[in-house]
């Protein structure tokens, strides 16, 4: 009977999570970039019983398979557990509500985690829910004590990977509402671009306007070969609002993406690699099986190393000079010389083993 009753209430609190983190997606849409973000230890605190917070972190099944395949179970998941491990709780929200859908995976993939556009029925274009869903999931993997050390962009539909800002939405903005939006739309990009650990693209289908914005605040993009990029503004009398000016230059160079941007014109896949968009063009439907090779060759090297690399050359690109730049590597190399990590690494060459680094 008490087993009974126990699972009851998990189910019944299981519920009030996911009806939580639907509030407060639908009321924090025109809040500040990260307001919308749970702690560390308010997550903690909650995996342990306690419903402080609502918890936006929801997943899908397990993608070790293929990509895209139907999801037929999800989960609402508590990042950290008593344990620091990730837990979950059955549930069955919505699918309409999960526009983002995050998943730490396990297994030969530990330390990888998918977010995925879920919105196929809008072509994944981003609207006040999804942007107030990704805000918090990049308020979580912002905090430094997660343990992802990959993140892996990808969509639920092989169609798209998005068609950018919500157009629809936007049409019954006001003016002050529409620039309040893509200022947010800005700086919540910006803030992941800045992410601390590598983020990965796998892009299959169209990724244009505010998709492609998104896919150039990762560090790699790997496209199926069916992917179709571009900034189409210009054709609607606006201009690329949430980085698109400023990152697709510094991707392909200026003369190319001011090209890009003044004809509104969308280039396939092997025409992004030859222009130093895309690192890696794969068959259709491939892409994020690539993608989760990339990202678990990252993941088996130094936790803090890679994201000081990361950080390193960010702040490297913006220095006014190469001396500036020079000084800035030497810094970040200063933080990795007390590490155990650094020790580890020494370690395992020395004794011809494969290292296990703990990202302390």
């Amino acid at each position: 009977i008490d087993l009974l009753v126990m699972t009851s209430l998990r189910l019944v609190v299981a519920g009030q999570i996911i009806r939580r983190a639907s509030l407060v997606a639908s009321s924090s849409a025109s809040s500040s970039p990260l307001a919308t973000g749970t702690s560390i230890e308010d997550t903690r605190n909650l995996c342990q019983g306690s419903l402080q917070v609502p918890v936006p972190f929801l997943i899908g099944s397990s993608q070790r398979s293929r990509a895209f395949q139907s999801h037929r179970s999800i989960h609402t998941t508590c990042p950290v557990a008593k344990d620091g491990k990730a837990s979950s709780l059955s549930a069955t929200p919505s699918s309409e509500d999960r526009h983002i859908v995050f998943q730490a995976l396990d297994g030969e993939n530990t330390g990888v985690a998918t977010l995925m556009f879920n919105r196929p029925n809008a072509a994944n274009a981003m609207g006040r829910t999804m942007l107030s869903q990704l805000q918090s999931q990049i308020a979580y993997l912002s905090h430094h004590k997660n343990d992802v050390r990959c993140v892996v962009l990808t969509s639920a539909t092989s169609k798209v990977f998005s068609a950018g800002a919500d157009l629809r939405e936007r049409s019954k903005m006001s003016q002050e509402e529409a620039a309040e939006f893509v200022s947010s739309l800005r700086s919540t990009f910006d803030a992941m671009a800045h992410l601390p650990m590598p983020i990965i693209s796998a892009v299959e289908g169209v990724a244009v306007g505010g998709g492609l914005e998104i896919a150039l605040t990762s560090d790699i993009i790997v496209a199926g070969e069916n992917a179709k990029f571009g900034l189409p503004e210009t054709s609607l009398a606006i201009i690329p609002g949430a980085g698109g000016t400023q990152r697709l230059p510094r991707w392909i160079g200026v003369a190319r993406a001011k090209e890009l941007i003044f004809t509104a014109r969308r280039i396939d896949a092997r025409t992004a690699r030859e222009y130093g968009l895309v690192q890696h063009v794969v068959a259709a439907g491939d892409a994020q099986v690539k993608a989760l090779d990339i990202a678990r060759a990252i993941a088996a090297n130094g936790p803090i190393a890679i994201r000081a690399a990361k950080s390193s050359v960010l702040q490297g690109m913006d220095a006014g000079t190469l001396s500036d730049a020079m000084e800035i590597e030497r810094k970040h190399y200063q933080t990795i010389i007390p590490t155990e990590d650094r020790l580890e690494g020494l370690a395992a060459f020395r004794e011809k083993r494969k290292a296990e680094y703990k990202g302390k």
